[in-house]
């Protein structure tokens, strides 16, 4: 592989102008396409095989027309403290603000709370319902518009007006801001690190022409694959940061092989041929680790998996060809500054920051590894309070209106008000189908938790009806999925008795099934991606241990992440200084989402140092002092590139939504931990206790795994007397296209050289 990617890059290096020509056609291309191809549709979220997906697929199959797609807006009123909202001033105003809400050019209707019944029993709270016509990424910005100046109108009468629903959600994606502000400290920490803006520069322009090159392939394609806005929110984020990184390391590597004296194109060849061989393969590890996600059995999952994996190939493929060409048109812009000056290229120094820290942990290995374990595992131990959920506007900042119309609800109608379940009841092949139904109803309404049982609604053919269960607490309550255990587990008995059965379904359903699913998807998800990836491992490295010492230390790393998740957004620990104003359970998807991502950028991190470890070894040195060469050359853009995604995953953190905010500090978290814990301090220390035992591989393996030859080895052998005969010859082809092409333009001057050929 090191031979093929070597001439590759040699290639893109002589061939830069089509290399890049290439490329701009390409954007073009799928941009055009983007533009071109029709708008994304609605993200339809669906889990199948679990109930309440069963009860809502029932439900639209007996209800045709009934599950709408509008957006909806629950408006809440509330009267001044000691007055009702039914006095007669406060009656007007709520009916004149609803008879408003109801005149939106996109509302289907608005349901005037007092015909409804939709008023406390203490008679100080009201709530209407306004559908709409249109889903919740439709909504123009003028019937947004609308909706909050009737809201304020309604406020100017004295009453308390809070509004939630889908209707109130912003557009867009989040994380913007945060986008541009990681990208700007990536810039920062590049600068610093290679002490030149087009070195700095350089990563940032190719990893931002990856994206741009992925997120148009998806905007084209989600029509005909039937991909949401959403689907790409992972592809842009990893596409992003596995870019910069790759990028990063090439331009390293050819930094390095400049300072031994190779010429540009040399140097651009054999950096490819070598940074670029631990490309591919960490590239690959994130791949497996974004595929992996379809087992999980998520349909809206596995498409933001696929289409990241994507993201991350597009990201490969730049770092091996469009780099190596932009460093053929600035070959010395890479360099340092002295560099440049001076027009001598220095040789790396042979005592760094990296080396010191690498003889530090040679020294004490032992107590370097149990302080790691200790530590990461002390941090994991609140993981085994993990409780998942779906936080909805009850985790949202109190200044929200959707946080304070959660609240207003709670207090007049009970905490269980804001997710009440929904029974589906199967009576078809029922002779007295209505008795059934009543009998289920009664059931349940006498069921321990349950506060009321509203009258159900039968579908035409009188087979199937559907009643709301309002639990007695919150939907994020511990005690309300017991409450679903428990009325879905008197199922049995009442289908014996009555012939029909139900099935429970509705948000607070919903969300209780997605937990209960990823969580039993999480063990063989990690067994799936972590062991393809230690297959793949041992081809890299040609050893058993270190592909082993590589997966439990990422998932230490993962475990102390999910721990520090609890702490803070579970138990609330320091949560205030993060702007977290109410703590439950943790994201469904949370654990998913962090495995796979961090899975990614571990492996890369393992394998850029770890290669470089391993490179040293195979040429002759010593296991020890091959740790020591490994960071000598690696660690600093390892850390570099940590602090480039821990940059960008902590900006999250100021964001205003609460599953924003945890998405980033759990991604921050693990990166810290996997870089600067596990592979920083523990892989050393384990490499310096196990010696040469480390890249130890049974010979009968050895002879079953395929070569593929990462460390450059072949490279290594090529001679300089042949590298600058090649060299010349190189040179002189380039001087013969040129002359033909001047040739080309004089006739005369074709002729000299046909003369002078002969």
């Amino acid at each position: 592989m090191a031979t093929f990617l070597y001439r590759v890059g040699r290639l893109a290096f002589r061939r830069r102008w089509y290399v890049a020509l290439v490329w701009a056609a390409v954007l073009a291309a799928v941009g055009l396409g983007a533009l071109k191809a029709p708008g994304a549709a609605d993200e339809e979220f669906s889990m199948p095989g679990i109930e309440s997906q069963k009860a809502f697929d029932l439900m639209e199959e007996r209800f045709p027309g009934a599950s709408a797609d509008g957006a909806t807006a629950r408006v809440v009123f509330v009267a001044p403290g000691g007055e009702k909202v039914t006095a007669t001033e406060n009656k007007k105003a709520v009916e004149e603000a609803v008879a408003e809400l109801g005149q939106g050019a996109q509302v289907a209707a608005a349901v005037d709370p007092f015909q409804a019944r939709a008023v406390s029993e203490d008679g100080t709270t009201a709530y209407s319902t306004v559908t709409y016509k249109v889903g919740a990424n439709d909504l123009t910005d003028a019937s947004k518009t609308h909706l909050t100046q009737t809201l304020a109108q309604a406020r100017d009468s004295g009453l308390t007006v809070e509004a939630g629903g889908s209707a109130m959600d912003g557009g867009g994606g989040p994380g913007g801001a945060a986008e541009v502000i990681g990208v700007a400290i990536a810039a920062v920490v590049l600068l610093v690190t290679f002490g030149s803006l087009a070195a700095a520069g350089l990563p940032l322009l190719t990893a931002i022409i990856g994206v741009g090159v992925s997120m148009a392939t998806i905007l084209a394609l989600s029509s005909a694959l039937g991909l949401s806005t959403t689907t790409g929110t992972l592809a842009m984020m990893l596409g992003l940061a596995v870019g910069i990184d790759y990028a990063l390391f090439v331009v390293s590597r050819y930094r390095e092989e400049r300072a031994k004296g190779r010429t540009p194109q040399e140097a651009t060849g054999m950096a490819v041929g070598t940074a670029g061989s631990a490309v591919v393969f960490a590239g690959l590890t994130v791949v497996i680790a974004l595929a992996g996600l379809s087992v999980v059995g998520i349909p809206m999952l596995t498409k933001m998996g696929l289409a990241a994996a994507g993201a991350v190939v597009v990201a490969v493929l730049v770092a091996l060809t469009l780099v190596p060409a932009f460093l053929g048109f600035w070959p010395n812009a890479v360099l340092s500054r002295r560099a440049r000056k001076s027009g001598r290229v220095e040789e790396e120094a042979a005592e760094n920051g990296g080396t010191r820290w690498a003889r530090f942990v040679l020294r004490r290995p032992l107590p370097v590894l149990l302080l790691g374990v200790v530590g990461l595992g002390a941090l994991a131990v609140p993981m085994t309070d993990l409780q998942l959920g779906m936080p909805g506007d009850e985790a949202k900042a109190t200044s929200t209106t959707e946080r304070r119309a959660y609240d207003a609800l709670a207090d007049a109608f009970g905490p269980g008000f804001n997710g009440p379940l929904t029974v589906v009841v199967d009576a078809r092949g029922d002779e007295d189908a209505k008795g059934a139904v009543t009998a289920i109803s009664e059931q349940i309404g006498g069921t321990k938790g349950v506060v009321s049982v509203s009258p159900a609604r039968f579908n035409e053919a009188g087979d199937t009806a559907v009643f709301s269960v309002v639990p007695s607490t919150a939907p994020t309550d511990e005690k309300t999925k017991d409450l679903v255990t428990t009325i879905r587990g008197e199922r049995a008995g009442v289908e014996a008795e009555t012939g029909a059965t139900f099935e429970v379904t509705g948000t607070t359903a919903m969300n209780i099934d997605i937990a209960d699913k990823v969580q039993a998807a999480l063990v063989p998800y990690l067994i799936v991606v972590v062991g393809l990836a230690i297959v793949l491992l041992l081809v890299v490295f040609r050893s058993l241990l270190v592909p082993l010492k590589a997966a439990l230390g990422f998932l230490l790393s993962v475990l102390a992440s999910l721990g520090a998740v609890v702490v803070v957004f579970q138990q609330g620990h320091g949560a205030e200084l993060l702007g977290v104003e109410q703590t439950g359970p943790i994201m469904s998807l949370m654990p998913i989402f962090l495995v796979g991502i961090v899975f990614g950028l571990a492996m890369d991190y393992e394998v850029f140092l770890v290669s470089r470890m391993r490179e040293a070894y195979v040429h002759g040195e010593p296991a020890r002092q091959a740790v020591t060469s490994g960071f000598r050359h690696s660690a600093r853009v390892v850390v570099a590139a940590a602090l480039i995604m821990i940059a960008v995953f902590a900006g999250f953190i100021g964001e205003s939504d609460s599953m924003i905010k945890m998405i980033g500090f759990g991604l921050a978290s693990a990166v810290l931990f996997d870089a600067f814990v596990v592979r920083m301090a523990i892989v050393p220390a384990v490499l310096a206790l196990l010696g040469d035992k480390a890249w130890w591989l049974p010979k009968w393996l050895d002879r079953i795994l395929p070569r593929v030859d990462v460390e450059g080895e072949a490279l290594s052998r090529r001679s300089e007397p042949q590298e600058r005969e090649q060299e010349r010859e190189q040179e002189q082809e380039q001087e013969q296209e040129q002359a033909d092409a001047e040739a080309g333009a004089d006739p005369a001057r074709a002729a000299d050289l046909d003369v002078a050929r002969a």
